[in-house]
């Protein structure tokens, strides 16, 4: 991952922000697309911004909001851009500020760099086992600087917490915190929309996340890979194994996010 790179990603959150706080602002519509699932103006307007955008690099963008190349044609690509210009749409809709940016740079199936960015709280978070990961708000100039690193989170000593979606909760998740307050103790519950979740993995302030609801590769695959990058892993539900990318499939299986380390039993 090269700074030049950083550099367009940056420039693609930024304005794809400004537009979408300028539709937040406002008594928006609201369209239903063919799943069902909700679709409001700021979401094509971020997802048109950050094509733009990622066309400088070459590498092939798979978006929420795009039509999506068959299997035969992405399976040839080695990387990939994988987009949720607009995570949280539901959230969004709700005003209750719960929605980010999600972009992520796939290699060969497994996820190396992750940017996901809150318009609302100016903040971002982003990187991969290449570089690290780093925390900073909104402008920053010096995004590299190490007061910016996030630190392993096996150096973050805090008590342990479990976050789940706050739209999505499931009987699965009920019976997992039981067996993990059995093994660990009372835990520290968080409710929370969108691939914000990660910002609580990644900084300490949560280090169980699991999604027993579907969900897309684009949702996960920027946090995944700022995740993997300070220690942490998410696993598939019925194997153990990490998430794979770029499947002919682009639904995710049930999963975990957890610290490497940290049993389940």
């Amino acid at each position: 991952m090269n700074k030049d790179w950083i550099e367009i990603l940056l420039a693609a959150i930024y304005s794809s922000s400004e537009k979408i706080m300028e539709v937040y602002k406002t008594n928006f519509d609201v369209e239903l697309k063919e799943d069902r699932s909700p679709v409001t103006l700021a979401d094509t307007l971020s997802s048109q911004i950050i094509n733009d955008h990622l066309i400088k690099t070459g590498i092939p963008v798979i978006s929420e909001e795009d039509i999506k190349p068959s299997f035969e044609k992405r399976k040839n690509h080695s990387k990939i851009w994988l987009v949720d210009p607009l995570d949280g749409t539901k959230e969004f809709i709700l005003k209750n500020d719960e929605f980010c940016i999600n972009i992520a740079l796939i290699h060969n199936g497994a996820p190396v760099f992750g940017m996901i960015a809150s318009p609302t709280n100016k903040q971002i978070i982003f990187g991969g086992k290449s570089i690290g990961v780093f925390h900073i708000p909104y402008g920053t100039k010096n995004y590299l600087d190490k007061q910016f690193k996030v630190k392993s989170i096996k150096t973050q000593k805090k008590d342990k917490g479990l976050i789940y979606s706050r739209s999505h909760f499931t009987p699965g998740v009920s019976k997992l915190i039981i067996q993990l307050e059995e093994k660990y103790g009372s835990l520290e519950i968080i409710k929370k929309g969108s691939a914000l979740k990660f910002f609580d993995l990644v900084l300490g302030n949560a280090h169980f996340y699991p999604r027993m609801a579907p969900t897309m590769e684009w949702d996960i695959a920027a946090g995944d890979a700022i995740y993997r990058a300070v220690g942490g892993e998410v696993l598939d539900f019925t194997n153990f194994e990490s998430l794979k990318y770029n499947k002919a499939s682009l639904f995710n299986p049930n999963f975990i996010a957890k610290p490497v380390g940290l049993s389940l039993n």
